[in-house]
């Protein structure tokens, strides 16, 4: 194209200004509304996918290696640098200023590493000792043969001696190349601009003894009705503790622009004890004068008000320094159900972006002083001794966090925190919650105890992540509890730690920083950090937040950029495959037989190019970054398909080089939100491992899910495994009496297994169905249909599709189809007792198990509750607020004694047992529908 374009522009008059033809480039706007500079000419416009068919020819510059850097990461994240650039926001400009000298930093660091050095900071190789290590007390010993095998990109391979004892490392990697930084004035000038507040006069927040207030200005695109009356609510919170009674306006009339006569608002708290963390909260509504009759009960106190546009904002800049000046804010329409005062304090503090259509709040921050007012850092703290009441105190420690205290407990633990940090350390949280944060003198004295308070674990440093307790110390003392994780059960946990970023009020931040610098020294976490931000980029509320981490993670993992890149372009390409097969199912409706066929062929033709098979192969897959999905296996139809659903997924199938040629199959879902699967199997993961950890393997299969855009994402197949509808199916002409052969599974398990192979299925299958029931009581899980349950030809059992969780189980007509706590089928017993009739030793076994599962679970009810508190702002459709969580608490027993709890078990497993025949019933109408779908 060069050549040919520079031969036409020789006709025109400024030919020679033009110069060398290698010192320009073209550059396009691609589909993510980016800026990219086309380096690389052998790249098709195909993959490129410009938004138009347009191409701008620019002239390379010294920056080029910046602008190169900025336009992958741009494509990389979803969100084109230019935008931040853009962003006239102080706190941004000095986020990014900062993110980027630390990644520079990093990157020379990087640079100077030794071979070994960089694969240990990259890839963190995990203990295994299979293959050869043998285990003497506890310790493996290291094999004669111990190696660490290198494939590079050239086909090489490095063998490198002596290595880390114990350890087997078999990874792909490309050698990273020499790194050229060029740091030029323009980017520094671009990044560099603080503002330093040395030598500043200041005035220290605890010195106003005004009330505070702040004045409405005015607001406009209100949307009421003409007649209506307009009122704004506001309120300061703490998390969510409401500090002060909520201030309302005056009334105004209008249907877009309001005024308000006395705009002052004023409330019943000094300035001075005010919270770092205090959130202002406002509700803009109508005032209807009749209210229709509601036939649910459901929110009446909400049913009055014609329109409650909501938003909310800090007191303290990310300075620490109490706001001044005129601010709008652009309103966000959807509000959750029983908002407190009509006020959404759990809500994001950042304002709406789309702001042409938002309602505007104009307010005005007053001056209390002449000179700038700030927070008072730590130094200004005291502290004090104080009583001690132990009985009562262990009493309300041993609670569980949904628990409410009284004022008086509240008074108690507070007059007792020296108690509580010497004997309840793990208290912590419940005396959080007992300081009152709108006296600055209490605040001071929790402050100066954070400081003498013992170290938690990470587990119950969880929770001081939750929107209770935004107080900066405090979150500062979690995530330095956290930095005890190891690399992997910081993976355990990364979904809900990059969830409670989004109650991170400023971009700078401890959390931050924690996440980037574990991640930026493990790929692995890099690589689900990147996911887990990325997948939700897309949402307002987070986009810009989500985009600034993104961006420091990739300038502080260069290498790593390539590797996510092509990742992310394979999903495109499988969402472009995607919506040609719904596009094709759509067209040839009226004749399926005829639809499958045109539709599989155009799938088959379109895998088999080579810009998709070359994007589609060789790929770290995004489920799990240590498997290479090497050859993609499209030429034979019976291996990639599409499956037969509402949002046609794809079934990919691999097969792996590093694997023994043995085939990885994947699920692409276009449409789908993945994110309650993707949560309710990390907990199922977590649950394993607590079994593990008290001495049970119940079996449990977690397989892969991630999403990884808006409705989208991959489930990983699980090998040799079949639906209980297909096992079934199979084994009867008839649908109908299909649920009903009680030999269908065990018959299935025996043609798969022989002899001792049979007895190990049999075992594997009853530790499974153990750990399953437990799972899904406590969790709540529904929709248990036949299609839902699967087992592997090795007689593991295991649940899919986790759409209805907490208790939401379906109904039609008003009535319940899932009438059992869990699913136990007498087909499953019949496994279990190896086709036996009578209630065996075999099944007293079982119950054993569950029994013995179930306990473990309970005494970490706290943690289960946390994980799903700390998921509630994520938008998951069945987690949105705490009486969702009202379920585990109940399922678990929590406020009950072991014996009370085990009993309530107990007849909850015989219910199961009991009324099983429902769930046949059930499976019996699914296979009929199935079947006639077919």
């Amino acid at each position: 194209v060069y050549p040919l374009l520079w031969k036409q522009a020789q006709s025109f008059p400024l030919f020679p200004a033009l110069g060398e033809m290698e010192s320009h480039m073209f550059e396009c706007v691609n589909q993510a509304a980016v800026h990219e500079e086309l380096e690389d000419e052998t790249r098709r416009l195909c993959d490129i996918r410009p938004f138009l068919p347009v191409l701008k020819l620019v002239t390379r510059n010294c920056g080029r290696a910046e602008r190169l850097l900025d336009s992958k990461i741009g494509v990389l994240i979803g969100k084109g640098l230019h935008e931040l650039d853009a962003i006239n926001d102080q706190e941004v400009k000095d986020f990014r200023s900062k993110m980027f000298r630390m990644s520079e930093e990093r990157m020379q660091r990087v640079q100077m590493m030794t071979w070994m050095e960089w694969l240990q900071a990259c890839f963190s190789p995990q203990l295994e000792t299979s293959g050869g290590a043998t285990i003497t007390d506890g310790v493996a010993e290291r094999p004669a043969d111990l190696k660490v095998i290198i494939h590079f990109d050239q086909s090489q391979v490095r063998v490198l001696h002596p290595v880390t004892p114990y350890i087997r490392l078999c990874i792909q990697v490309k050698e990273p190349p020499h790194l050229t930084l060029v740091h030029t004035s323009t980017v520094k000038a671009m990044f560099d601009k603080e503002i330093s507040a040395i030598g500043q006069v200041q005035t220290c927040v605890w010195d106003v003894s005004s009330l505070f207030k702040i004045v409405l200005v005015s607001g406009s695109k209100v949307n009421a009705e003409e007649t209506a009356k307009v009122q704004v609510r506001a309120g300061l919170f703490h998390g969510t503790e409401l500090l002060c009674k909520p201030a309302v306006s005056s009334e105004s009339s209008g249907r877009s622009d309001h005024t308000w006569k006395d705009s002052t608002l004023e409330f019943d708290i000094a300035v001075c004890d005010l919270p770092r963390m205090t959130r202002l909260c406002f509700a803009i509504y109508a005032v209807m004068d009749k209210v229709k009759k509601q036939k649910s009960t459901k929110n009446t106190h909400l049913n009055k008000y014609q329109t409650i546009p909501w938003v909310n904002t800090m007191v303290f800049d990310y300075k620490g320094q109490l706001k001044t000046g005129d601010i709008i804010l652009h309103c966000w329409s959807s509000f959750p159900d029983e908002l407190e005062e009509m006020l959404n304090p759990i809500g994001t503090i950042q304002t709406n972006p789309y702001t042409e259509n938002a309602t505007a709040l104009h307010i005005h921050f007053p001056e209390y002083s002449s000179h700038p007012i700030i927070f008072p850092p730590f130094d200004k703290v005291r502290q004090h001794d104080d009583l001690m009441n132990t009985e009562t105190l262990k009493e309300i420690m041993e609670r569980d966090p949904l628990s409410q205290l009284c004022e008086n407990e509240k008074d108690l633990i507070w007059t007792l925190r020296y108690d509580c940090r010497e004997n309840f350390p793990q208290s912590l949280p419940k005396l959080l919650l007992s300081v009152k944060w709108s006296k600055h003198e209490d605040m001071a004295q929790l402050q100066a105890l954070l400081q003498i308070w013992p170290k938690l674990s990470p587990r119950d440093a969880l929770e001081l992540l939750d929107f209770n307790y935004p107080d900066q110390y405090v979150r500062e003392y979690a995530v330095g509890c956290l930095s005890d994780m190891s690399d992997e059960e910081l993976s355990q946990y990364l979904l809900q730690l990059v969830q409670v970023l989004r109650y991170e009020p400023y971009y700078d931040c401890a959390l931050t920083h924690f996440l980037l610098q574990r991640a930026q020294g493990n790929r692995k976490i890099g690589h689900f950090l990147f996911w887990h931000l990325r997948s939700e980029i897309h949402m307002p509320a987070v986009s810009v937040q989500f985009a600034l981490i993104l961006e420091a993670y990739c300038r502080g993992s260069i290498p790593h950029i390539e590797v996510l890149k092509k990742q992310v372009e394979a999903l495109s390409k499988l969402k472009s495959v995607n919506e040609l097969i719904k596009l094709g199912t759509i067209k040839n409706a009226r004749s399926k037989t005829k639809e499958a066929m045109l539709t599989k062929e155009a799938m088959m033709t379109c895998l088999r190019q080579s810009g998709y098979s070359e994007t589609l192969s060789d790929l770290h897959s995004p489920l799990n970054p240590n498997i290479l999905l090497s050859v993609l296996i499209c030429f034979y139809v019976e291996k990639c398909r599409y499956m037969d659903s509402k949002m046609k997924p794809l079934w990919i199938v691999y097969n792996n080089k590093l694997l023994g040629g043995d085939t990885r199959g994947i699920i692409f879902k276009n449409g789908d939100d993945l994110r309650q699967d993707m949560l309710t199997l990390q907990i199922l993961r977590l649950m394993d491992l607590l079994w593990k950890e008290a001495n049970l393997d119940l079996r449990i299969v977690p397989y892969g899910c991630l999403a990884t855009g808006d409705r989208a994402g991959l489930i990983e197949v699980v090998s040799s495994a079949d639906t209980i509808a297909n096992i079934q199916l199979t084994s009867s002409n008839v649908a109908a009496a299909a649920a009903f052969n009680k030999d269908a599974l065990l018959n299935w398990l025996k043609e798969r297994n022989s002899g001792d192979a049979l007895e190990r299925a049999i075992e594997e299958f009853t530790l499974s169905c153990a750990g399953y029931c437990v799972a899904t009581y406590v969790l709540g899980i529904g929709d248990r249909h036949s299609d839902n349950i699967m087992v592997r030809s090795t007689g593991q059992l295991f649940h899919i599709d986790f759409g209805h969780i907490l208790g939401n189980f379906k109904s039609k007509f008003g009535i319940k189809r899932e009438r059992v706590p869990f699913i136990l089928t007498h087909d499953f017993i019949h496994v279990i007792q190896q086709g036996k009739t009578g209630y065996t030793e075999k099944f007293g076994s079982f119950r054993q198990y569950c029994e013995e599962a179930y306990l473990i679970l309970r005494k970490n009810g706290t943690l289960f509750i946390t994980l799903f508190a700390l998921m509630l702002t994520a938008g998951l459709p069945e987690l949105t607020s705490v009486k969702d969580i009202q379920y585990l608490k109940d399922s678990l027993a929590l406020g009950k004694t072991d014996d009370e709890a085990l009993k309530q078990f107990r007849q909850k497993f015989d219910e199961a047992l009991r009324e099983s025949w429902t769930t046949k019933v059930n499976w019996m109408a699914h296979n009929v529908a199935k079947d006639n779908r077919s």
